[in-house]
């Protein structure tokens, strides 16, 4: 075992990290409606998440990573606040089109918005050409489309409709009585 090097006490702040976040889950407040409880899906994502930090956290110390040094930070293009924006484009239009994104979620909706974002984001980072066009068109209607049906359906979890959708789709449907409200004594 070396010296603790930056990939290891990054990996040891993860590892607190996650820790903190498993210490959380456990304080979600079990409640008796549903089928599952509010804190399974917070538990399993950290749990996860604590398993890739262990096997970074033992790559680290047995010296698989080396350390991580960018090559360019010396050059003086990329110094004061110019060379941090032109280093770090990339990463900065990705978060403006997600601040984008949930700017416009209640106009455009989880399944409109959704694609824009993806097709937007494929497009910034995949390059603009009309193959790639069409290529970034077929991902973002297939991977949002799945997703969108695997929430709404399967796992009927209530996603933003927006503005657009309701208009195109005529009033929501009425939906049955849940657990909370038959036990309330009905819909009233």
């Amino acid at each position: 075992m070396g010296a603790l090097n930056r990939e290891t006490i990054i990996s040891i702040v993860l590892l607190l990290f996650c820790g903190f976040l498993i210490w959380s889950g456990q304080q979600i407040r079990i409640v008796n409606f549903g089928e599952l409880e509010p804190r399974t899906w917070p538990l399993a994502v950290s749990y996860v998440l604590t398993g890739f930090c262990l096997i970074y956290f033992f790559q680290a110390v047995t010296g698989k990573i080396e350390s991580f040094t960018e090559e360019g930070d010396d050059n003086p293009e990329f110094q004061g606040i110019g060379g941090f924006i032109k280093k770090y484009t990339n990463p900065i239009i990705c978060f403006a089109l997600y601040f984008a994104f949930l700017y416009t979620l209640p106009f455009f909706g989880t399944l409109i918005g959704g694609t824009l974002l993806v097709f937007s984001l494929l497009t910034v980072l995949g390059g603009i050409t009309p193959g790639k066009l069409v290529l970034h068109a077929v991902i973002a209607v297939v991977s949002v489309g799945a997703m969108w049906s695997i929430f709404t359906f399967a796992l009927r979890v209530i996603l933003p409709r927006g503005e657009i959708i309701p208009s195109v789709m005529g009033p929501t449907p009425p939906t049955l009585p849940t657990f909370a409200q038959s036990a309330m004594g009905g819909l009233a």
